[in-house]
Order: C-alpha cells, then sequence, then structure tokens
C-alpha cells in the first residue's frame, strides 16, 4: 500500500484537496475527522483523567480542554501522548481496510504532518499553498477568526517555505478547483507505476 501523506498550512486547500482525492476514489484518512471521534469516544476518558472537568456528557469540551491547555507545551504534549496513538491505530485500521477493498494508494491527511514527524509513515507527501495574502484572507473569513489566532495558528505550524522544500509534490490551489482537480489527476497517473 501506497502511503501518500497530505498536509499544509491552514488556509492553504488541504481539506478541498482530499475532498477532490475522495471524488477521484482515493480512500482518505482525515485524522482531524479522527481526533473529532475519539474525543467522542476512546479519548475521552483518558483526556478526563489527564485534564479533569473537560469532559461533559462522555464527549470532550474543547472549549474547557482549550482552558485547561492554557497554551503550554508541556500540557501539549500531554495531550498528544494520550491522542496521537489512538489516531495511528485508527489510520492502521483504514489502511487495513482499504488494503482489503483492493487500493493500492492511500491518502493520510494530517495537519501537522511534518510537525509530528508523520512524514515517515509516507512514501510521499504532498504539500497544499498558496500566497500568504490569499492564506490570510482565506482563514480570516472563517467564523470567530482574529488577528491573534491566525498568527498563534501559524506558529504552531512549520512555515509553508519548508513544507514546500520538504514536499515530494505541491499543489498550488488559488487557480481553481479545476486546475487543481488537473493536477491531482496528474500526480495519480504519475504515481501510477509505483502502485503495483
Amino acid at each position: 500500500m501506497f502511503r501518500l501523506g497530505l498536509t499544509g498550512s491552514i488556509g492553504t486547500g488541504k481539506s478541498a484537496t482530499a475532498t477532490m482525492l475522495r471524488e477521484l476514489g482515493v480512500p482518505v484518512h482525515d485524522a482531524d475527522a479522527t481526533v473529532h471521534a475519539l474525543y467522542r469516544g476512546r479519548a475521552a476518558p483518558l483526556i478526563e483523567e489527564a485534564f479533569p472537568s473537560t469532559v461533559k456528557d462522555g464527549e470532550v469540551d474543547r472549549k474547557k480542554l482549550a482552558a485547561a491547555l492554557d497554551g503550554k507545551s508541556e500540557h501539549f504534549r500531554k495531550l498528544e501522548a494520550i491522542v496521537h496513538p489512538l489516531v495511528r491505530e485508527e489510520e492502521e485500521k483504514a489502511i487495513a481496510a482499504a488494503k482489503r477493498a483492493g487500493h493500492r494508494l492511500m491518502v493520510l491527511d494530517v495537519p501537522l504532518l511534518y510537525e509530528t514527524k508523520g512524514e515517515n509513515r509516507c512514501d510521499a507527501v504532498l504539500v497544499t499553498t498558496v500566497s500568504p495574502a490569499v492564506q490570510k484572507k482565506r482563514v480570516m473569513a472563517r467564523p470567530g477568526m482574529t488577528e491573534e489566532l491566525f498568527h498563534a495558528l501559524l506558529k504552531r505550524q512549520m512555515p509553508d517555505a519548508e513544507k514546500r522544500r520538504r514536499a515530494h509534490a505541491i499543489l498550488e490551489t488559488s487557480r481553481g478547483f479545476p486546475a487543481a482537480r488537473s493536477e491531482l489527476q496528474a500526480l495519480l497517473r504519475a504515481l501510477a507505476p509505483r502502485l503495483c
């Protein structure tokens, strides 16, 4: 099974790219969606134990968890030590299911792929990118987004230039969906010989 990592900084079109890949018939494992499911399931009691009063009705309350994390790196590391192994387990289950279904390519959609050394689990990495101006415009249009929050989110992410330097393939997403889809189709054709 060929594992293609998909990552990109906030506002660069990673989620839309994942959707297009699904539409092209490629299975995608979404790390963010997995975390959301884990917060409603297996991870909830473990997080409650580590960060008391952050779970309500069996589900992690993200606002309470954010308050408990208090921006401290040691708290984030503690949370990641709980969540990341569970996400990997779910990822491996998804890969096994894709193999059983006859797929030879699996996309691992991971927002912080490089930051968590997730590229080591991939055969190649596709990075989405846009200009800083387009990125800021997209992110600032999101509900509840502030300049301060935008910069805090960027600070937690590896700079776009470094992600592009490390990437095996780059998708510039500001040229519209038809152009992006065409580039993805070309990438899938290029990968085909490696999927035997």
